[in-house]
């Protein structure tokens, strides 16, 4: 079964829909420096967090209750539904990466005339 994936500016600007069943969020903390990394897969009626990797801890970015250690990576598989995911956008930090199979790129690269700044959702739009 195929996925959506719709992204929207909060404040209304814009938006894009991306032919995705599933996808890879990944990010750096800006303070403690510790990658992140969130793998969704797009169902009808949410975003399921399937599994959450972090390389590190400190300053809020603690590993997911039951993470188990693994190849350095604290690693947990909440199969989470979420709704809306809203993801800030400073322009002062290293943006967020969205991967796709092999395909991993900062978040303006898959959605042309992104802002370097603002807010955007994510949410199921099948």
């Amino acid at each position: 079964m195929g996925g959506l994936l719709c992204v929207a500016l909060l404040s209304g600007a814009l938006s894009w829909e991306l032919p995705l069943p599933g996808f890879e969020l990944v990010w750096t903390h800006s303070v403690e420096r510790v990658e992140w990394r969130e793998a969704y897969r797009v169902e009808p009626d949410a975003l399921r967090l399937v599994e959450v990797k972090v390389k590190g801890s400190g300053a809020g970015m603690e590993p997911p209750e039951g993470a188990v250690l693994e190849g350095g990576w604290w690693v947990a598989h909440p199969m989470t539904p979420i709704e809306r995911l809203v993801l800030t956008r400073s322009g002062v930090v290293q943006d967020y990466r969205l991967c796709f199979m092999a395909d991993c790129r900062p978040l303006a690269g898959w959605l042309p005339g992104l802002p370097e700044t603002g807010a955007v959702a994510l949410r199921s739009c099948i």
